[in-house]
């Protein structure tokens, strides 16, 4: 399995630190408000990442923080007139409703920025002792940058560049040593949440809280820390900083970072009205299509979203589910094992296991993994029918979900009970139906179409789905 390792800008050999596991740390959203579809990107992509490893046997300890203080949250807040926890806290659980509607899965460990205060301070109290660091006479903190040579290694930065491309603003007051230092610690103002720390009443700067939370539930060296890519500079770079400087190893083995999500060709931004939420998207389609889009094309490449796009993705989508469908009824009606003929036929499933798997070991290639499934729902469809055994296709459909599931592409909707009301509806229709009184049918048919069902006629009798 190889993976694009932003660090060395190549596709490397996957080897984790243990053999067996792997520690992967994903950057998770500032929460102050319903998380975009800017932001779904990495949360699908990286979630199908973990399914893969464990699909390959790996035992895959996922961490994935909320930032759940930061200025936009403490402005929110101020707008509301409530207080920054109950703004973070509630768009927690709102994130947490979307993450489960695009059916990623929870983190091993969801951390959140307030609750490990106390590792930030210690950790900055290493890099001040260590001469990395310094307080400033107001109680800010900074990370001296230069003192880091590998500064700049993940960005593939030179400082001298950084530096001459630096808008200096150095003014009276400004504390800092240098212009590139970054911020650890900075003090308190007026109405903001604030801890007590060595250097002053504040809270901790952006950078600094991933590097502990990482630290704390994975260890001082991580194999796999992903992100989107406008976090690449200066986030993780700073990250990188900070950790090994305070922890003196490598932070991570493999950097991952998927490209930007634009709208009709754009920029996603609220300024130019094309900015949409996740919820939004929501109330027009069931999510699993917007994580079959996300999939669509491969993590590292500009993914455009558009209508058309989103309507290809459920037509695509539906092709998949519908085969499933038609498998799953076959096999309910089905009984016996499998013959020889069926044994070779599923024999030739083989092939199509092999090209889903070695586009997923080619950097995690979803395209090509989702060209795959299409050619063996092609075979399923061409090659499935009333006649065959109950195990051959059981074996159909189950290699169909296994290959969907590490996708997290639902196949198999859960059964659902109509109430009394609808079950009463739809046998009177039927009863209508078989008296020729087809205007009473249809008036039926449309009040039900009304109530969000759906009947579809078929030869083996009358089905449903909700609108």
């Amino acid at each position: 399995m190889k993976i694009y390792n932003t660090l060395s800008k190549q596709k490397e050999e996957f080897i984790p630190l243990e053999e067996g596991k792997v520690k992967m740390y994903v950057c998770g959203p500032t929460v102050y408000n319903y998380i975009h579809i800017g932001n779904a990107r990495p949360m699908i992509v990286f979630d199908t990442v973990r399914k893969y490893l464990e699909y390959k046997g790996y035992d895959v300890n996922y961490v994935s923080n909320f930032t759940d203080v930061d200025d936009k949250i403490i402005k929110k807040a101020i707008e509301e007139g409530t207080s920054s926890e109950e703004v973070a806290q509630r768009f927690i659980e709102e994130c947490k409703k979307d993450m489960a509607d695009m059916n990623v899965r929870p983190a091993t460990t969801h951390p959140l920025a307030t609750q490990e205060i106390d590792g930030m301070i210690e950790m900055i109290s290493t890099l001040i002792e260590k001469g990395f660091a310094y307080p400033a006479a107001d109680g800010t903190v900074y990370f001296r940058t230069r003192k880091f040579a590998e500064y700049g290694k993940l960005s593939h930065k030179n400082l001298d560049d950084l530096q001459a491309g630096h808008r200096d603003i150095k003014v009276t007051g400004d504390l800092k040593e240098d212009a590139l230092d970054f911020v650890l610690w900075k003090p308190k103002k007026d109405g903001e949440p604030y801890w007590v720390s060595p250097w002053c009443d504040g809270r901790p700067g952006w950078h600094i809280e991933c590097s502990v939370m990482s630290k704390k539930y994975l260890g001082d060296q991580i194999d796999i820390h992903a992100g989107g890519e406008d976090l690449v500079f200066p986030h993780h770079e700073n990250e990188i900083a900070q950790s090994e400087a305070a922890n003196g190893v490598e932070f991570s083995k493999y950097w991952m970072h998927n490209a930007f999500l634009n709208i009709d060709n754009k920029k996603m931004s609220k300024s130019a009205g094309n900015f949409f939420t996740v919820r939004e998207i929501g109330a027009k389609y069931d999510l699993q299509v917007l994580r079959f889009f996300m999939l669509s094309a491969h993590y590292r490449s500009p993914l455009n979203f558009s209508a058309d796009l989103m309507e290809a993705a459920k037509n695509g989508l539906e092709r998949i589910v519908t085969a499933a469908e038609n498998v799953k009824r076959l096999a309910g009606m089905a009984a016996g094992e499998m013959n020889d003929t069926e044994k070779e036929l599923f024999a030739q499933t083989d092939a199509y296991v092999e090209k889903y798997e070695a586009a997923m070991d080619d950097d995690f290639n979803t395209a090509d993994a989702i060209a795959a499934v299409f050619e063996y729902v092609k075979f399923a469809n061409t090659n499935v029918s009333a006649e065959n055994s109950k195990a051959y296709l059981d074996a159909i459909y189950d290699r169909l979900k296994l290959l969907c599931d590490v996708m997290g592409i639902i196949i198999e909707k859960e059964a659902e009970v109509l109430d009394e009301e609808i079950e009463a509806l739809i046998e009177e229709r039927q009863a209508a139906r078989k008296n020729k009184d087809f205007k009473r049918a249809d008036e039926i048919r449309d009040q039900l179409a009304a109530m969000g069902i759906v009947l579809k006629d078929t030869r083996e009798g009358v089905t449903w789905k909700r609108a």
